[in-house]
């Protein structure tokens, strides 16, 4: 599994962050590798990018698989723009109430196992390296608002699968959204649905009383799925 540029261990970077540049970087990870070719597996954010991997090399995917992605409305649609200056101060001011909250509401039912995944966001905002990477979430924030891919889906050569868990309401920016419209984005079954429709060679699993993690909440049910995906 690649660890992209400004995620994981990777380094933090003040740059521009696209889609476009970190699919470059994993396309010539693979080439140092000499491998050919690939199935693609995106989960949320890393679902865009799975897109845009697919859509910028189909000679290189055999499969493409996305794990309830984000991207899949534009969210310039009903999210107020926020310059990076207000982005960066809202990473800055998360507290560990704060955090923890957000990765609840991943999960459709929250259990204590999932504690260690919420523990590395608050290690990271004891480091004295949080100001960069709290500088790195806002930019890649901006990214996934500026760089929608929704749009392009039909343009997906690949044989594609869409793992959706049926209870995620995920939505980028969501606190800036008004409460009025909020019933009505991040509705990710109906959102699964539409993207299975605009992919050409798709195919869609929904799993019921799973969030934006199924390969967390529901781990035996996805592995089976992309085994036999995979295999097909």
């Amino acid at each position: 599994m690649p660890d992209q540029i400004g995620f994981g261990k990777s380094s933090k970077l003040d740059i521009h962050y696209s889609f476009h540049a970190l699919a470059l970087s994993t396309k010539k990870l693979l080439d140092s590798l000499g491998i050919a070719r690939v199935a693609v597996v995106g989960h949320s954010m890393g679902g865009m990018l799975a897109v845009r991997f697919t859509l910028l090399y189909p000679e290189t995917v055999t499969h493409l698989i996305v794990e309830n992605p984000i991207g899949l409305e534009d969210y310039r649609d009903f999210v107020p723009y926020a310059p990076i200056e207000d982005l960066y101060a809202d990473e800055l001011k998360m507290t560990e109430e704060a955090i923890r909250n957000y990765h609840k509401a991943y999960y459709a039912e929250w259990k204590l196992e999932y504690e260690e995944y919420v523990q590395v966001f608050i290690r990271w905002r004891l480091s004295g390296e949080f100001p960069r990477l709290a500088m790195t979430s806002a930019l890649t924030s901006q990214m996934i608002y500026e760089e929608p891919v929704c749009y392009e889906l039909p343009r997906i050569k690949a044989k594609t699968l869409l793992i959706i868990g049926q209870a995620d309401r995920t939505v980028v920016g969501k606190a800036r959204v008004k409460k009025d419209i909020l019933p009505f984005v991040g509705q990710f079954p109906e959102l699964g649905r539409r993207a299975a429709r605009m992919i050409p060679n798709s195919s869609l699993v929904e799993i019921d009383n799973v969030g934006h993690v199924p390969h967390l909440e529901a781990p035996e049910r996805f592995h089976r799925e992309v085994v036999l995906f995979l295999n097909e």
